[in-house]
């Protein structure tokens, strides 16, 4: 059997899904979430942005005191003023990481930097050649890649590798791309870029048109090696790649043949800890981590997950630290689903009883939308059945 191919998981929650209105936290709970995603088995932790803020600043410094397991990565511009600053944030790291970049797009270089393609790459060049003074691992993002020239692209990743990059960052920025567009740009620098060799590929997903994840998906699929993420999809706009879809993604599809350090049965008690201190509710239909992610209502559903959880089911519950699935009785539940419930309550009835049970069940499903165990005690307590 062929040996699984180790994708690398960047997980940006700490500095791109902390951009979000209202999710800003505390240098205590920075540290908090960093060692909770330490555990979790992420391999690159991004930790922030030193120069927007002293409070940045400050907490990237204690992350990197704290976490020693994953590389510890700061985000700078291609300016050296940045540069200087991310060095100093990462004194105490084991393991640190630049984050440098420029826009790579046209519509960026000509509203945004007001510049030229030729100046555009000179700067970016120049940085990372003076970045080297300080750091052994650099990752380049060319911001806008998702909507840059294919041929300038490839330009200028060929030159900051040269430069000394080390990890080439292939940022959707605004989530244009489709997959297989996505795809199709990561298979294009593989071909043709001459060094692409000598420097991992990583995807970088925005979600603006829902493709996050797939595209993230594409791009493995395609030669890059690195995905990065954010706890629950958290991000700017739209959000990020959520860490959560792209590892289980890589899980039910085995036969892509990839695998990653996360330990999976952490995903969920962590989504909920990001959630809670991030004040960002997450949606109950929200893949893998969703209050609906393993709950299952419809009486053709229910009837086929109780015979066999598969008919139903991709991922087993129990993987992501879930306890177990939960059948919801509602008004468009079937009697086997009534009859299991009933059942876990030590109700015992026979098919007349659970008949006229039943009807009186649907009356009530359909008033309250959803039916617990204290109204199935009370429908069975007023003495419905005789």
């Amino acid at each position: 059997m062929t040996k699984k191919e180790k994708i690398i998981v960047f997980d940006t929650t700490l500095r791109d899904g902390e951009q979000v209105p209202g999710c800003q936290l505390n240098s205590k709970e920075k540290v908090e979430i960093a060692k909770d995603l330490e555990d979790l088995g992420v391999d690159v932790l991004e930790a922030g942005f030193p120069i927007s803020s002293p409070g940045d600043f400050n907490s990237i410094v204690e992350i990197s005191k704290n976490v020693k397991k994953p590389i510890i990565c700061a985000l700078s511009r291609a300016v050296v003023m940045d540069i200087d600053m991310a060095n100093l944030s990462l004194k105490d790291a084991k393991r640190k990481r630049l984050h440098t970049g420029i826009g790579a797009s046209d519509i960026h270089i000509k509203y945004k930097f007001k510049s030229t393609r030729e100046k555009v790459l000179e700067q970016a060049v120049s940085s990372v050649k003076y970045a080297r003074k300080y750091f052994d691992d650099i990752e380049f993002y060319p911001e806008d890649a998702g909507r840059a020239d294919q041929d300038f692209l490839s330009k200028m990743v060929e030159e900051v590798i040269k430069a000394g990059v080390t990890v080439i960052n292939i940022a959707d920025t605004t989530g244009y791309n489709l997959p297989d567009m996505y795809g199709e740009k990561i298979k294009f620098l593989k071909n043709n870029v001459p060094n692409i060799d000598k420097a991992t590929i990583s995807v970088h997903c925005h979600n603006d048109l829902g493709l996050a994840t797939a595209n993230s998906i594409a791009g493995l699929q395609n030669g890059a090696r690195q995905v990065e993420v954010t706890m629950n999809g958290i991000g700017e706009r739209a959000g990020n790649t959520s860490l959560e879809e792209v590892v289980m993604a890589l899980h039910a599809h085995k036969h892509l043949n990839f695998r990653t350090g996360i330990n999976t049965k952490k995903i969920v008690p962590l989504s909920k800890k990001v959630s809670k201190l991030m004040n960002m509710p997450v949606q109950r239909n929200k893949a893998i981590v969703g209050a609906n992610a393993f709950a299952h209502s419809s009486g053709i559903h229910q009837d086929g997950f109780l015979k066999h959880r598969e008919t139903y089911e991709i991922i087993d519950p129990e993987v992501v630290g879930v306890d177990s699935s939960s059948i919801d009785l509602t008004a468009r539940s079937g009697r086997a689903a009534l009859s299991h419930r009933l059942s876990l309550l030590g109700i015992t009835l026979s098919k007349i009883e659970l008949e006229t049970l039943y009807t009186k069940f649907l009356e009530m499903a359909d008033k309250k939308k959803l039916v617990h165990d204290e109204d199935l005690y009370e429908l069975v307590k007023k003495k419905i059945i005789h």
